[in-house]
């Protein structure tokens, strides 16, 4: 639902949707329609009215008819299988050389055949619900990192390096056939917040090739969340601000080793000033550790309501507030374009109170998103440009973006980046361009590019990406998405000389329609 409620938004409609704070839930999806629905179906736009209407029956278990109330809403939401094979090296290390497949969960991947199998189900009555999405994930074993890169990159870390660590894929790689919740929680749906424990999603950023400060490049975190999902209307306050949305999520993190067993919280505001013009303030705080700070409501409240600088002496010591990253984003539908261009801005930045107060010592993600291209209205196109190496100094080895003095694997779950797949101290940008066969149907060519400096990684690392994808209803319930991907890198640190891989991949998804009780007709 998100490709096409986004392009919604791009073409002037949808004016309540919050595009950097996702995700969202059935209700608040079919909220903004409805809000948009006489605007929509009164307009001369066709692609708009399919959007709308496919939409509809996708959430029509949830909208009730007549008298009668919704009631019970439950069954599978959807099951699938993806065969992706890969031929050639390829990048498994977001926090040091780069990624060959990116906001992918964390799932695992390497050189020869993987797949995926999975189902989703959702269950809702009143205010509860519950929501659970697991699969069998499948990775041929690999040779992985020697042990000498291994301790040269824990070197750059300023790790000492005993053994294999998340953000490190030394070798070698047994192949992997584990079992994964991808998402499982429990909600309550009170005066406009759903209070959730479990395993949750989480997408914070305009950007669609990933967000500063949080995305689905990291396998989901078990937190506690409260998230405000309907816009808040605050007297005299929303008619300067706008409306209102926030979110806030706490819990811990995997794969650290420096120090052990950390925990993280996030939360974030979002205003709509106007119906064209969005933005958002962010915060993420890793703090705790084995060894280092216990974790307790009373070193949660010190890292939540820290903002100050520290000194050497506390920040290893017991008072220490955590690892701080705070992101400022914003998007605006531009004057005169505003059903064809949407510009927006990411940003984010450790150990200041908002990038804006730091902007050289910050790291971005910007972008343009055309929705529709005058008299080629099928076509839309996207371009962002992301850079995670300020100019404050020549060098930083790694030590400035998404890492931190004590929290040395940073800003990471399990190994792989929870923010922007770019990683550390690096440049690069993506280009889609999308052929809109149907409302859920497209042909799309994306083009990726990464470099890092030699100053980080020994010789520097360049990727190159380009791949061709189809999406293709077979019958309204089920979806063929197939995509080939040619990847060239370098990253003379471990391998000489140019490495290539193709990629293909293969994945069916099954949509049945969700069911309620009494029966909605």
């Amino acid at each position: 639902m998100y490709p096409a409620l986004t392009r919604l938004y791009g073409m002037g409609f949808v004016d309540s949707m919050f595009l950097g704070m996702r995700p969202y839930t059935r209700r608040s999806v079919l909220h903004m329609l409805l809000k948009s629905k006489d605007a929509i179906i009164n307009s001369d736009n066709e692609q708009a009215q399919d959007i709308l209407a496919k939409m509809l029956y996708a959430l029509s278990a949830e909208v009730p008819s007549g008298n009668v109330d919704r009631g019970a809403v439950y069954g599978m939401e959807s099951a699938y299988t993806r065969f992706l094979g890969i031929g050639g090296p390829v990048l498994t290390d977001s926090y040091h050389l780069g990624q060959t497949i990116s906001n992918d969960y964390g799932r695992p991947f390497q050189t020869g055949f993987n797949s995926i199998t999975g189902a989703s189900t959702a269950e809702e009555w009143g205010p509860f619900s519950l929501y659970v999405r697991g699969e069998y994930q499948h990775a041929p074993s690999a040779e992985g990192y020697s042990v000498p890169l291994a301790t040269q990159l824990s070197l750059i870390d300023e790790i000492e390096y005993t053994g294999p660590q998340a953000t490190i894929p030394v070798g070698p790689i047994a192949s992997q056939n584990p079992f994964r919740l991808i998402e499982a929680y429990a909600s309550f749906h009170l005066l406009g917040h759903e209070i959730s424990g479990g395993k949750t999603d989480a997408w914070l950023g305009p950007g669609t090739g990933a967000a500063m400060a949080w995305s689905n490049n990291a396998e989901n975190i078990y937190s506690f969340r409260i998230n405000r999902v309907e816009p808040l209307y605050i007297p005299f306050v929303s008619k300067v601000m706008g409306p209102l949305r926030y979110d806030f999520f706490v819990g811990s993190l995997k794969g650290h080793n420096v120090p052990q067993g950390p925990w993280v919280h996030a939360e974030e505001f979002s205003f709509r000033p106007t119906k064209n013009f969005e933005f958002a303030f962010e915060r993420t705080v890793i703090w705790g550790g084995e060894g280092h700070v216990p974790v307790t409501l009373h070193t949660f409240f010190r890292s939540f309501f820290s903002f100050s600088d520290t000194v050497g002496d506390e920040k290893s010591g017991p008072d220490d507030p955590g690892a701080r990253f705070s992101d400022f984003s914003f998007s605006y539908r531009l004057p005169k374009l505003r059903k064809y261009v949407t510009f927006f801005a990411d940003s984010i930045s450790h150990d200041d109170v908002t990038p804006i107060s730091a902007p050289r010592r910050a790291s971005y993600r910007t972008g343009l998103y055309v929705s529709q291209i005058p008299k080629l209205n099928r076509l839309d196109f996207r371009v962002e440009a992301v850079s995670t190496d300020p100019g404050v100094a020549p060098a930083h080895a790694g030590q400035f973006a998404y890492w931190e003095v004590i929290q040395r694997q940073g800003y990471t779950n399990k190994g792989f980046i929870m923010g922007d797949w770019i990683g550390r101290e690096a440049k690069g940008g993506q280009a889609w361009l999308t052929y809109h066969l149907s409302a859920n149907e497209w042909v799309q060519l994306e083009y990726l590019n990464k470099k890092t400096p030699f100053n980080f990684i020994p010789g520097g690392t360049t990727q190159n990406q380009f791949t061709g994808s189809v999406v293709k209803r077979l019958g309204k319930e089920v979806q063929l998405k197939a995509w080939v991907q040619y990847e060239g890198w370098k990253a003379p640190v471990y391998k000489d000389g140019l490495q290539k891989n193709t990629s293909g991949a293969v994945e069916l998804t099954w949509y049945p329609k969700l069911r309620n009780y009494p029966e909605v007709r």
